[in-house]
C-alpha cells in the first residue's frame, strides 16, 4: 500500500500521543507488522518530543509519512532553532556513544531513533527535521483462531 500522511500540530506535549494514535491507525490498517509499528512509534515519539521540548521559537510542528510496498519515511519538521550539528554528527556517528546517567531525565531520544530505525538524518534547510527511515517485514504470521475469532456464520434468507 502507498500512503502518504502528513498532519501539522502546535507544539505542546498532548500532541506527542495525538501523532502517535494517527500514525499507529494508518500503519496497522495499512498491514505493518505489530513489531515494525511498536519501533516507528517509539522513534516518532522520541522526534515529536524533541520538537516540542526543542523547537522554539516556532509554535508548530509537522509530521509527514510516506510508505511504500516495503518501506516507511517519516519527517518530523520545525521551523524552530536547528540542533548543533557538531553535536548531532558525534551522536549520529559514534557507535558507542555513553548513555546519560541514570537519573538524567533526557539524551536517550536520537540513541532509541538509532537503535529502532534502519536510518536517522537530520537536515538544517528549509526547516530542522529529523528523518526516520524503516523497511518493513512480513514479521507478524497469520493470526491464531483464537487471535482472529471463530468464522462467522453466513445466514441467507429464501425469499
Amino acid at each position: 500500500m502507498d500512503a502518504v500522511f502528513s498532519i501539522s500540530l502546535p507544539r505542546q506535549a498532548y500532541t506527542v500521543s495525538v501523532a502517535r494514535d494517527v500514525l499507529g491507525t494508518l500503519l496497522v490498517r495499512a498491514g505493518v507488522c505489530r513489531n515494525c509499528v511498536d519501533d516507528i512509534l517509539l522513534a516518532v515519539s522520541e522526534a515529536c518530543s524533541n520538537a516540542v521540548d526543542h523547537g522554539g521559537p516556532a509554535r508548530d510542528y509537522m509530521v509527514e509519512a510516506e510508505m511504500g510496498g516495503r518501506w516507511c519515511e517519516l519527517r518530523i519538521s520545525h521551523t524552530g532553532r536547528a540542533p548543533d550539528p557538531e553535536a548531532l554528527t558525534e551522536r549520529l556517528t559514534t557507535d558507542h556513544t555513553p548513555l546519560p546517567s541514570l537519573d538524567s531525565e533526557s539524551g536517550r531520544g536520537i540513541l532509541l531513533m538509532r537503535y529502532l530505525m534502519d536510518e536517522v538524518d537530520f537536515e538544517e534547510e528549509p526547516r530542522t527535521t529529523v528523518l526516520l527511515r524503516k523497511r518493513l517485514t512480513v514479521c507478524d504470521g497469520p493470526p491464531s483462531e483464537e487471535e482472529a475469532g471463530p468464522i462467522p456464520a453466513q445466514r441467507y434468507a429464501l425469499l
